[in-house]
């Protein structure tokens, strides 16, 4: 991975990954594109950025093409909640831009990653502790996306030779970008509403359990992967990862010891806990950590105490 072509480099991953890249690899070796451009932003002034709607297969290639990329990132997509009200668009989004961009790295022959989600995952999947391996039947159009994702990127590395790479993301938590309309949301609104109310509504219900990670462990994650020589990789598409598991009391507990005096009480989302609800409790990361080293390092206290600080910085500037 040298040079690298990033999809979606607006979104919520796209953002600090391209910040990572550039500085890992040099700003004239990340092309950052998304559908928009926003003014002022700097994945879009602090080095390449592109115009690219992933449903154009020609202009991707013509970009991946005359940059001379060696990667692609594919990380552009509808998340779960939005998915679910636009399942048609979820499906001709998500799926359109994935061929187009498994098409790209198979013309070219780039290195490819894109990433799956804990919402490939169903009802009938073991809820905790759950298996690299196991029963995939999600009920929600991301999921189903997910799942193909999966398939598409195995048939791309067995029957063309791509060197297609993923993970399975829990909902992931971060300070710089706001989330985009996934069931996990809860997990940063939370901390935006402790320091601006000292209260929170959640709309995912008491007791239930979903895997989190901090966005750094994350970005490590994607470069690691990344980086990984082809020949330790069993599982490619994709592997479990996760940081941690808890339910919306437990991230109360934790802000709590910084901010005493925050409350919680519940406003539940029927279609977000719905989704959550099918999902599993915790998943079983130990493939990542034995065929690449996976090790996050951030737990739940260390994500809160960060996550506080940089917020508070954030909210006063």
């Amino acid at each position: 991975m040298k040079k690298v072509l990033i999809t979606g480099a607006l979104g919520q991953i796209g953002s600090e990954l391209t910040e990572r890249l550039r500085k890992n690899l040099g700003v004239d070796n990340v092309i950052a594109t998304d559908v928009r451009e926003v003014e002022g932003n700097p994945v879009v002034t602090d080095g390449h950025f592109e115009i690219l709607d992933v449903m154009n297969r020609d202009k991707m290639m013509a970009i991946a093409k005359d940059n001379g990329v060696d990667t692609i990132i594919h990380l552009a997509s509808l998340l779960s909640a939005v998915a679910e009200a636009k399942p048609q668009f979820a499906w001709n989004l998500n799926m359109g831009g994935l061929v187009n961009a498994l098409e790209t790295a198979r013309e070219l022959n780039l290195q490819y990653f894109s990433p799956s989600s804990i919402a490939a995952f169903g009802p009938s999947t073991p809820m905790d502790n759950t298996p690299q391996v196991t029963i995939q039947r999600p009920n929600t159009m991301y999921g189903v996306t997910k799942v193909s994702m999966e398939l598409l990127c195995d048939y791309y590395y067995t029957k063309f030779g791509v060197d297609t790479r993923g993970v399975r993301f829990p909902g992931l938590i971060s300070y710089k970008t706001l989330p985009g309309g996934g069931t996990t949301d809860y997990a940063v609104d939370i901390y935006y509403e402790a320091i601006k109310n000292g209260h929170y509504s959640s709309f995912i219900a008491e007791g239930t359990k979903m895997d989190m990670m901090y966005m750094p462990d994350a970005i490590d994650a994607i470069v690691d992967l990344m980086n990984a020589p082809a020949d330790k990789l069993v599982n490619r598409n994709v592997f479990n990862i996760t940081a941690m598991s808890f339910e919306p009391e437990e991230i109360a507990a934790s802000i709590k010891k910084f901010i005493p005096d925050f409350t919680m009480d519940y406003d539940v989302d029927p279609v977000r806990q719905g989704i959550a609800d099918s999902w599993p409790n915790s998943i079983d990361a130990t493939c990542a950590k034995e065929e690449w080293g996976f090790n996050p390092k951030y737990d739940l206290d260390a994500m809160t105490k960060e996550m506080l600080e940089k917020l508070t910085e954030k909210l006063k500037g």
